[in-house]
C-alpha cells in the first residue's frame, strides 16, 4: 500500500492523455503546465535563476588573499613551488590543488531530463543544478561543462583532455544509445573515475527501492517478472544491475516506443537493448504488464494506467520514475 501510494502521489498512476489531436502550442502549455510543482507560480523558476545575481553558483577563493604576500603565494612567484611539485610527483595535485574533490558535471545536451535534444546552452540550467547538488549533500565541488557538439566522438575527443583539471567526470542527460558509447570509451581511456549519472545514478536507486520492496512483499528475487518501460540510458542501465544482482533476464521484459523488446525484433534496435530481447509473445506494455510484479517508468509519465495496474500480480511494486 505505501508503494501504491507514493506512486499515486507522484503522478506515475493515471490515465494516458486522451486529447490526442491538441496542437503543438496547446501540448506546450499542458508541458509547461505539468512541469510546476503544487503552489509554484509561473515565474518562481526563473526568479529563482535570475536573481540575487543570474545562475545558481559562484567560485569563491578558500585561501587568505588580503595582502601583497597572500597574492604572491596565490599566483606568482609563490605558486611555482607547488607546480614543481606536481611536476616531480603528479600525486601531489591532490595535496596542493582542488583536484581530488572537484567533479566536472558535462554534457551535451543531446537528452535534457524529459525535454528531449535542447542543446548544450539550454542544458546548462540543468548542469548547475547537479553540481550545486554535489556541493550541498556532499561537499563535493564541482563545475559545469556543456559541449556544443552532438557527435559522439567530438564530445570524447573534448572530455579526454580534462582529467588534468578534475578528480571525477559526471556525464549527463547525452542521448542514447551515444551515452553507452560515450562512457564505455572515456572509461577505457581516462585515468580518472567517469559516471554517467542517468544510467547509473538512477539503476543504484532504483535496485535498493527493489531490495526492500521484495522484502516487505515477500517476493522472491529470483521469480519475480520485472517490466521495463523506458530502454534508454537509464532503462537499461536499471534492469542491467537488477539482473547483476539476481533477476533472471528471462523474467525481464523491456519497452521501448515501439513495444516489447522482443527476440528477433529489427526495428529500433541497438546491441544495448538487443542484450535484453525476450523470448516472448507479448507485443505491447499491456500485455507485458499482466502478471508482472515491478514496473519500472522511465519513460513518459501517464503510461501505467490504472487498468495496467489492476493486471499486474498481488502486492505489485511500482518505480515511477518518468519525468512529470
Amino acid at each position: 500500500k505505501l508503494l501504491q501510494m507514493g506512486c499515486q502521489q507522484s503522478g506515475a498512476i493515471e490515465a494516458k492523455n486522451p486529447d490526442k489531436g491538441a496542437t503543438p502550442n496547446h501540448q506546450m502549455v499542458q508541458r509547461r503546465a505539468s512541469l510546476k510543482p503544487q503552489g509554484m507560480k509561473e515565474q518562481d523558476p526563473l526568479h529563482y535563476h535570475e536573481f540575487p545575481i543570474p545562475g545558481k553558483y559562484t567560485i569563491k577563493p578558500t585561501k587568505a588573499m588580503n595582502n601583497q604576500k597572500d597574492l604572491s603565494l596565490a599566483y606568482s612567484p609563490g605558486v611555482a613551488v607547488p607546480c614543481l611539485e606536481i611536476q616531480k610527483d603528479p600525486s601531489t595535485a591532490y595535496r596542493y590543488t582542488n583536484k581530488g574533490n572537484m567533479v566536472a558535471v558535462i554534457s551535451n545536451g543531446t537528452a535534457v531530463l524529459g525535454l528531449g535534444n535542447l542543446g548544450a546552452l539550454a542544458g546548462k540550467p540543468v548542469m548547475e543544478g547537479k553540481s550545486v547538488l554535489f556541493n550541498k549533500f556532499a561537499g563535493v565541488e564541482s563545475i559545469d561543462i556543456c559541449v556544443d557538439t552532438p557527435n559522439p566522438d567530438e564530445f570524447i575527443n573534448c572530455v579526454k583532455y580534462l582529467a588534468p583539471s578534475f578528480g571525477g567526470i559526471n556525464l549527463e542527460d547525452i542521448k542514447g544509445p551515444d551515452c553507452f558509447y560515450v562512457e564505455e570509451t572515456l572509461k577505457s581511456i581516462m585515468n580518472i573515475p567517469v559516471f554517467h549519472d542517468d544510467q547509473h545514478g538512477t539503476a543504484i536507486v532504483c535496485l535498493a527501492g527493489l531490495i526492500n520492496a521484495v522484502k516487505i512483499s515477500g517476493k522472491d528475487i529470483k521469480n519475480i517478472k520485472v517490466v521495463l518501460n523506458g530502454a534508454g540510458a537509464a532503462g537499461i542501465a536499471c534492469v542491467k544491475l537488477m539482473n547483476n544482482y539476481g533477476v533472471p533476464k528471462s523474467n525481464i521484459i523491456a519497452c521501448d516506443t515501439r513495444g516489447v523488446i522482443y527476440k528477433g525484433r529489427t526495428a529500433g534496435m541497438n546491441k544495448y537493448k538487443e542484450e535484453f530481447a525476450n523470448e516472448t509473445e507479448k507485443r505491447t506494455l499491456e500485455e507485458a504488464i499482466d502478471g508482472a510484479d515491478v514496473f519500472v517508468g522511465v519513460s513518459a509519465a501517464g503510461a501505467l494506467s490504472k487498468e495496467f495496474l489492476k493486471k499486474m500480480n498481488k502486492d505489485p511494486i511500482i518505480f515511477a520514475m518518468a519525468n512529470p
